[in-house]
Formats: C-alpha cells, structure tokens, sequence
C-alpha cells in the first residue's frame, strides 16, 4: 500500500510503499497479548525472596517438652505457625521468562505495525534528523500534533535527534533493531523514517 511520507517541518517528502504482508495484516489481539506477555515476562527481575525456617534467626532450642503440655508438639520458634517465623514456599529469586518460537515473535511484530497503520496512527517520515536543540524539535512535534509517539529509525539513530528527543516528555526514538511490540502499541502514534521502514521490512521477509 501507498502512504504519504513528511518531513519534521509537516511539507511533503513524496510517498513510501508499504509491504501489505508487514503493514497491511488483519491484527489479531491473542497474538500481540502473546508477545506482549514474553516481553514483560522476560523484563521481570524475578529477585523476590523471603526467609524460610532455616534462614531466619532463632534459637533452635525445643520451646517447650514433647509431651503433657496440652498443646500441639513444636521444635523451633522458626516454624511458619508462630509470628516470625519462616515463610513456607514463599518466593525465590528465578527467571520469568518463558520461551516464544522467532517466527512468532516477527509476526507480533508484523500484526502491532499492521494494527497502527489501520488505525491511522502510522507516520513516515522522511529523516529523523536535528541540530540536537531540543526547544526547536519540541516546537515540531508540538506542531505536528504528537504527543506519545515514539519514532523508529534505520539502523542507526541520528546522534542530533537522539540529544534533542532526551529531554521531551513522551517523544522515545529506536533503531530498527529495537523496534519491538510492547513499546509500539503504548505509545499513541509510531513515526518510522524511510530508513526505518526499508530496515524493517529486511528484518520482516
């Protein structure tokens, strides 16, 4: 399909073709939910830990006799009945990741691409280029009409755009490499250069 490409200015910079089997797709909510969840899944620090009755600090003294008390027996006070004692099977640092077959993971990718550019959430631009001022490109985007929009590049990032965008609030920017699932459905408009998309559809084939 043919979309109109822009430069940061809001002119006209021609028009791009845009793969219909990477822009173009039906998207389907249980395949992005999918590679959503390995994302996060795989984001998670997993470093949750509690003590368990042989790491917490007590006396390993029998509390009271074995028998004629009455009362249920006990050996320790780190028992996980009493107040301060250990946590049973409670959490211990592991990985949450789990696995997701690649060719899966590139159609995640070709459905959150498609579902932006059904949407009409899909700008081409033409280079993502600055001087590294970043009160001249926020009164860009401010003019363009962004405001959670993040921008994927070609296989580098300008290093005068990438200086300006640090400082705007909601305005991330990406290589081609990094472009991922999750972070283009949070954001409200993906901006992707020529570059970006000449890149994306070789990562795609």
């Amino acid at each position: 399909m043919k979309t109109d490409a822009i430069k940061l200015d809001g002119a006209a910079a021609g028009s791009v073709d845009l793969d219909d089997e990477i822009f173009g797709l039906e998207p389907r909510a249980d395949i992005l939910h999918r590679v959503v969840r390995w994302q996060r899944a795989r984001a998670q620090q997993g470093t949750h830990k509690v003590k368990t009755r042989s790491e917490v600090k007590y006396s390993t003294k029998k509390i009271y006799r074995q028998k004629g008390t009455g009362g249920a027996r006990h050996g320790a006070r780190s028992a996980p009945i009493f107040r301060g004692g250990g946590i049973y099977k409670g959490p211990t640092p592991r990985s949450h990741a789990h696995d997701l077959p690649k060719k899966f993971r590139k159609l995640g990718l070709r459905h959150a691409l498609s579902a932006k550019a059904r949407e009409g959430a899909l700008v081409v631009l033409d280079t993502a280029e600055a001087d590294g001022k970043t009160g001249a490109l926020a009164r860009q985007v401010k003019s363009l009409g962004w405001k959670r929009v993040l921008v994927i590049d070609g296989a580098e990032v300008n290093e005068g755009f990438a200086r300006a965008a640090a400082n705007i609030d909601g305005l991330d920017i990406l290589p081609s490499v990094g472009a991922n699932v999750y972070d283009i459905l949070k954001r409200d408009t993906l901006v992707i250069t020529k570059a970006g998309v000449e890149a994306l559809e070789a990562r795609l084939k």
